[in-house]
């Protein structure tokens, strides 16, 4: 992986489908034969970040989250119980929003220069627990292949189109049924992401230095700010008090992800009919949420727009959603429907929808 990569993948994130304007004899378009402005052109307009918006975002979700852990550790330490659970979602919350906040910095998209989104995107990886280089270059993968079935396994669910898994030897249909169990998805396999895998460059082991840098990196000031506070509180109550707020944090972080992209009427497709444009547009969700979790889970939830142009600030998406029609016309999903996604499984090409297992059963019993 280089820079040269990178940029590579970013031309493709925002997916300019730019069309030629005839012109009359003044170089103006002509109003006859003038072409309607593509809407991922037009999104442009929405992805300069602001430094004192920048500053501000993050000031009022890093010092909470540290008043919050504060007194999280004071409510352990004078035997609070309930005050304890009382702050937990809140500091959940806070740590979630840091880690989009990082998300942004991959992209760009959080500070006006490549040097300060990269300098603080690495700072809050030791809070999340995510090597912020290696992140942010399986993260543009992941939006370079959203939604292609001839580039699945980096940055994704898995998911296995219905004659895939059919075609599969009981054992591995069993360990397929067992990844996307719910409590192997949503509790398990987030912990172990961001605890154990995030240690090392997964996926990326012959990808270069910078990968194993990024990490090994990251790990190193883990474990000095563990060592650090630590010892001034002792590791147990640092142990009681940040390892239920990673573990939630990652189970929120996980289901995010998790319903960013599979629901019912998503969208895949081979090589050869994919297209950017409309793999963002039904293939990432419109996740309509709450104002409260809206702005906890910083606007992710609109990310058929991001996926659109993933240079947009999160705090401006909001505004990009209002201001662009097609991007209201996008099918939203609310909190409660995004439950429902919980059983689908497998990719039905005949179809073009997401189905459970028991789905693909009948269909092949009555086939």
């Amino acid at each position: 992986m280089n820079t040269s990569l990178d940029s590579a993948i970013a031309e493709r994130i925002c997916v300019l489908n730019r069309t030629p304007q005839p012109l009359d004899g003044s170089g103006v378009p002509s109003s006859s034969t003038r072409m309607p402005v593509p809407l991922s052109v037009r999104l442009m307009q929405y992805h300069t970040p602001r430094l004192s918006r920048g500053v501000v975002e993050l000031a009022i979700t890093l010092i909470p989250f540290t008043l919050v852990w504060y007194a999280m550790y004071w409510s352990v330490l004078h035997g609070h119980p309930w005050l304890y659970v009382a702050l937990l979602p809140l500091a959940v919350g806070f740590l979630v929003r840091l880690f989009l906040i990082q998300h942004d910095c991959g992209h760009r998209a959080f500070l006006p220069t490549r040097r300060a989104n990269d300098w603080l995107g690495r700072c809050l990886g030791v809070l999340t627990l995510t090597a912020y280089e290696h992140w942010k270059r399986a993260h543009a993968l992941h939006h370079a292949t959203s939604g292609n079935l001839d580039r699945r396994g980096v940055g994704d669910i898995d998911t296995l189109t219905v004659s895939e898994y059919q075609a599969r030897p009981p054992l591995l249909q069993w360990r397929y049924r067992l990844y996307r169990n719910p409590l192997l998805m949503f509790c398990i396999g987030p912990a172990f992401v961001f605890l154990l895998q995030n240690r090392i460059p997964a996926g990326f082991f012959r990808a270069g230095w910078r990968h194993w840098a990024s990490t090994l990196g990251t790990d190193i000031f883990i474990a000095l700010g563990v060592v650090i506070i630590s010892s001034r509180i002792g590791f147990l109550p640092f142990l009681l008090v940040h390892g239920p707020i990673m573990l939630v944090s990652a189970s929120v972080g996980g289901w995010l992800f998790y319903v960013q992209h599979q629901f019912e009427n998503t969208s895949w497709t081979h090589a050869d009919q994919w297209n950017p444009r409309e793999a963002a547009m039904h293939g990432s969700s419109h996740y309509h949420l709450p104002a409260i979790l809206r702005w906890f889970t910083a606007n992710i939830g609109i990310h058929h727009a991001h996926h659109l142009c993933s240079r947009i600030p999160f705090y401006r998406l909001p505004l990009a959603l209002s201001g662009q029609p097609e991007l209201q016309q996008a099918r939203r999903i609310t909190l409660w429907q995004g439950f429902r996604s919980i059983p689908l499984a497998l990719w039905d090409e005949k179809s073009q929808r997401l189905v459970s297992f028991r789905e693909a059963a009948l269909a092949r019993g009555s086939a």
